[in-house]
């Protein structure tokens, strides 16, 4: 008895084992739709599809969508095209529709600058290819390219007008699939730029320039010149003459603050060893640290030349003694001449 259960037991096994066996042989044979497809090419296949296709894997069924896009496919009309091709039987999982990628190789507008700017790098009086700026004849967002584009862009023909900026530059990229390259050929313009300080609004004559007053922009190396100011060296400058907003700020636009305006009450300074004397003024000219100016002395009417020394504050330059004419007529003696006029008197 013991060992008819036993033999029934392993009989039970045996068979368990063969039913597993076909269930998985089965599961790897039942053509299975798949969710998500990726593409490199410009068809579709039924391999690209159904997994287990078999021998109708290469069977182009569908074109694909355009290079980096993705499109939707219901699957009752994917059932029916491949019904067409007499695969059938296939485990739909569910799927109500199936999602095909184009792969390709993406080129931003911003990349190809990027790359154009190298190659024109000190060509033809261009500096550094960080300053050089590229702008395209037609709008340039990205290019997609066929996956199998995997090369480096290598420039093969150069073309720069410095008169104009012009520029005409093919580039090469090898292609993993065939042997010749892809081409592309771009045009536009290339110039140089610097870093400027431009006024965020306008100004008047003598207006002191805050930090809000200036923000740093990339301008032509042509508009700015050799003489481009500073932003941190043209906060708190005093401008020389009215000025837009967006114009660029030039070092002959700035100037050292006024410490003494026209028509402004200042004080007089005099002084001399062992004597310091103040006074009242009004300024006749405007100046800074250490200019001329002419100021009217309130007291005596006068109009004396002073320094500037410091907010509202002229030091007077104290005149020269001055000789009489008898003074000016001895000194020009000779000093015999000048002892016998002592002893005659």
């Amino acid at each position: 008895m013991l060992r008819s259960i036993v033999i029934a037991a392993a009989l039970l096994a045996g068979l368990s084992g063969v039913a597993l066996a076909q269930s998985e042989q089965d599961s790897v044979s039942t053509p299975m739709l798949r969710a998500n497809v990726t593409v490199s090419s410009d068809v579709v296949r039924v391999g690209d599809l159904i997994e287990n296709a078999g021998s109708a894997a290469q069977i182009a069924v569908f074109r694909a969508p355009d290079l980096g896009t993705t499109g939707s496919l219901p699957v009752a009309q994917l059932l029916s095209a491949l019904r067409a091709h007499q695969v059938i039987g296939v485990d739909t999982r569910d799927i109500r529709e199936v999602s095909v990628t184009r792969s390709s190789r993406t080129l931003a507008s911003k990349e190809v600058g990027e790359q154009i700017a190298r190659v024109l790098e000190r060509r033809n009086g261009l500096g550094d290819a960080a300053n050089i700026s590229v702008t395209f004849d037609r709008d340039l967002r990205e290019l997609q390219l066929d996956a199998a584009n995997t090369g480096d862009m290598r420039a093969s023909i150069v073309r720069f007008d410095p008169r104009n900026g012009r520029f005409d530059v093919t580039f090469e990229i090898a292609n993993e699939v065939t042997y010749t390259p892809t081409k592309l050929r771009f045009t536009g313009t290339a110039i140089e730029t610097v870093e400027t300080a431009v006024l965020t609004r306008s100004v008047e004559r003598n207006d002191i320039l805050k930090a809000s007053d200036i923000a740093v922009e990339r301008r032509p190396k042509a508009e700015a010149g050799n003489d481009a100011a500073l932003r941190n060296r043209a906060i708190g400058m005093q401008v020389r003459k009215q000025m837009r907003a967006g114009q660029v700020l030039k070092g002959a636009d700035l100037g050292k603050p006024d410490m003494v305006s026209r028509d402004q009450p200042v004080t007089l300074i005099y002084e001399v060893p062992g004597l310091y004397l103040t006074g009242r003024g009004k300024a006749v000219d405007s100046g800074t640290e250490g200019d001329v100016v002419n100021i009217m002395n309130l007291q005596s009417k006068r109009v004396v030349q002073g320094i500037v020394v410091g907010p509202g504050q002229v030091s007077v330059v104290a005149p020269a003694p001055r000789l009489t004419t008898a003074a000016l007529a001895a000194n020009d003696q000779p000093a015999s001449t000048a002892t016998e006029s002592r002893k005659a008197e």
